[in-house]
């Protein structure tokens, strides 16, 4: 996608700081965190949102959820975290490009919002 900002941060044309990639995904501190470790985990194919999967990504999807433990443990979590989706603007999407929150290094409050 031409305006997608996470698109320009996988093809390198935005710098980011990105702590893990791979063929399939990308994961990057965001810019506003939220809890000392916050960072966003995004596939590498452009999906609007969790409304725009459809059977064919299941691998690329499963990789990403399988990668989530990883990425976790490289950032020192160690006793928790938090994996957030909002899917559409009542769940204040912001990027229209499917993305997991990945938050720890604090304790989470429930209910979230």
């Amino acid at each position: 996608m031409d305006n997608c900002i996470f698109c320009k941060i996988i093809d390198k044309e935005i710098p980011a700081d990105i702590i893990y990639e791979d063929d399939v995904i990308l994961a990057f501190h965001d810019l506003e965190p939220q809890a000392p470790v916050h960072l966003l985990i995004v596939p590498k194919k452009h999906l609007t949102s969790l409304d725009d999967v459809e059977f064919e990504d299941i691998d690329a999807l499963g990789w990403l959820m399988a990668k989530v433990k990883d990425i976790a443990a490289s950032q020192g979590i160690e006793t928790g975290y938090r994996l957030v989706c909002n899917c559409g603007e009542d769940a204040m999407q912001t990027v229209k490009h499917l993305h997991f929150h990945l938050l720890g290094k604090r304790k989470m409050l429930w209910p979230p919002g």
